[in-house]
């Protein structure tokens, strides 16, 4: 074994799946019943696992709901780095977008959102909400090449759009959310 190479011991890979089965659990509570029907005991059930093995890994609920926020967040900034990447980055958006609102995603979507909205109770909430809007500005700014006033609008309605997709499912699909994301973008982008 050379020295670059990681080690994993049997206990730190177990200790990551836990980590991983009550982050993933959150995320489900929060998509059912939202952010109030959080507790150490509600994901522990729904992760098959004791109330204190939550406890151990996330201390308190607070713990537990930041780190779904940043893993959800996580998984938004990776997808919307592809997007950048497209041949057709707008319409890439537009699918990210529309997305929200399938069964599949909807409870990352909610768990977003939900968790976003306490920003307001701390630095280190509104850390992860200026993290993602950062991002969706250099979408714009960089990979659309849209000055900064523009650039500002589209992320604002990204948002929007999300919401919308979120809150009325199967309503807004790609070629309305692209539309939308075009007429807010202009004829600029690559």
């Amino acid at each position: 074994m050379t020295p670059a190479e990681p080690t994993t011991d049997g206990r730190r890979l177990k200790g990551q799946r836990r980590r991983r089965a009550l982050i993933d659990a959150t995320v489900a509570v929060i998509g059912r019943i939202g952010v109030p029907g959080v507790s150490q005991r509600v994901v522990a059930a729904e992760a098959g696992v004791p109330p204190s093995a939550v406890a151990y890994y996330f201390p308190t609920v607070d713990e537990l709901l930041l780190a779904a926020l940043v893993d959800v967040n996580d998984g938004y900034l990776v997808a919307l780095e592809r997007c950048a990447e497209d041949s057709d980055p707008l319409t890439a958006l537009a699918r990210v977008i529309a997305r929200a609102g399938q069964p599949d995603v909807r409870s990352a979507a909610a768990a977003e959102y939900e968790l976003f909205m306490l920003a307001g109770r701390g630095e280190r909430w509104r850390q992860e909400y200026e993290r993602w809007a950062a991002a969706r500005h250099a979408f714009f700014s960089a990979g659309c090449s849209l000055g900064p006033t523009r650039a500002e609008s589209a992320s604002v309605a990204v948002d929007g759009l999300f919401i919308r997709a979120y809150c009325l499912p199967g309503t807004h699909g790609v070629e309305e959310i692209l539309a939308v994301l075009r007429d807010v973008v202009g004829p600029r982008v690559r």
